[in-house]
C-alpha cells in the first residue's frame, strides 16, 4: 500500500537530533541516495511548515526532527497560511516524478500510491490534491496494503503512544498491547490521532489497541487501511503546508 521496505528512507533519530516542537507533526525526509532522493529531501524540507494550532502531537511513527521554518513575515496569518498552502502546492506539482514519488513516499508507503498520486499532477488545489490521494488510498490492493504496513513496521521510532505523558503502569501496559497485537497482526498498530489532545494520547492508543486486539485479520486489515489512509492525507496536508484552520 506504500513504501517499499527494503532499506527504510529516513534515519532514525539520535541523542543529538533536535526533538519536534509539541503540536507539529514533521514529514520526513527522504533518504538523499539518489538524484531524485536529494531533490525530494529539498522539497520536504522547503515544504514543511508549522501546521495549524488546533492539531494535536501525534505520536507519527514517521516523526521526524526537521525544524519549521520559522516566521519573519509581517504579514497577517490568513495571507502568510494561504501564501504558504500555494507555494507548497505550486513546488510539488513542478517537481519531477521522482523526487515527487519520493517525497509522496514519506507521507504513504505504497510506491503504486505515491506514482498515482504523482503522476496525476498539476493539482489545481491542495483539496484537489487530497481527494486524489484519498481515492488511491481507497484503491490499493492487497499486496499494496501489506507493504504500507510493513513500511510503517520497519521505522525506527518508539512504539505509537510511548512518548505521551503517561504513569510507568500505563507504559508498560501499552507496550504488551503492542506486542501482543504485533504478534497477532503481523504489524505495527497504526491509528490516526489528529483530534486526540496529547494528554490524552497515550490512554486512546492503548484502549484502541486493546479493542482492535478482538478483530479477525480481515476486519482488523480493513480498520488498519483506514486509519492509513487518514494518516497519509494528514501527512500530506503537512507537506504541501496546507492547514484549514489556519485561513480563519
Amino acid at each position: 500500500m506504500w513504501r517499499a521496505v527494503a532499506e527504510p528512507p529516513f534515519a532514525p533519530l539520535t541523542p543529538a537530533d533536535p526533538v519536534p516542537p509539541p503540536g507539529t507533526t514533521a514529514v520526513p525526509p527522504p533518504s538523499p541516495r539518489s538524484k531524485a532522493g536529494l531533490e525530494a529531501a529539498a522539497i520536504c524540507t522547503s515544504l514543511a511548515a508549522p501546521p495549524a494550532p488546533h492539531r494535536s502531537t501525534e505520536e507519527d511513527p514517521l516523526a521526524s526532527d526537521i525544524p519549521a521554518q520559522p516566521d519573519t513575515s509581517s504579514a497577517p496569518n490568513t495571507a502568510r497560511a494561504k501564501a504558504t498552502a500555494v507555494s507548497g502546492l505550486r513546488r510539488f506539482n513542478e517537481a519531477t516524478l521522482g523526487a515527487a514519488e519520493e517525497a509522496l513516499l514519506a507521507c504513504c508507503g505504497s510506491r503504486r500510491w505515491a506514482l498515482r498520486v504523482a503522476a496525476h499532477r498539476p493539482y489545481p488545489d491542495v483539496p484537489a490534491l487530497l481527494a486524489a490521494a484519498s481515492e488511491a488510498s481507497y484503491d490499493l490492493s492487497f499486496a499494496d496494503l501489506t507493504e504500507a504496513l510493513a513500511d510503517e513496521s520497519c521505522m525506527p521510532q518508539p512504539l505509537l503512544g510511548m512518548r505521551a505523558p503517561g504513569s510507568s503502569a500505563a507504559r508498560t501496559a501499552l507496550r504488551a498491547a503492542h506486542a501482543a497485537y504485533e504478534a497477532r497482526y503481523g504489524h505495527v498498530f497504526v491509528v490516526c490521532l489528529d483530534d486526540c489532545p496529547p494528554e490524552e494520547i497515550l490512554d486512546q492508543v492503548l484502549v484502541s489497541l486493546r479493542a482492535r486486539l478482538s478483530n479477525d485479520p480481515d476486519e482488523e486489515r480493513s480498520t488498519a487501511a483506514e486509519e492509513l489512509r487518514r494518516i497519509a492525507l494528514s501527512r500530506l496536508e503537512h507537506l504541501v503546508a496546507s492547514h484549514a484552520s489556519a485561513a480563519t
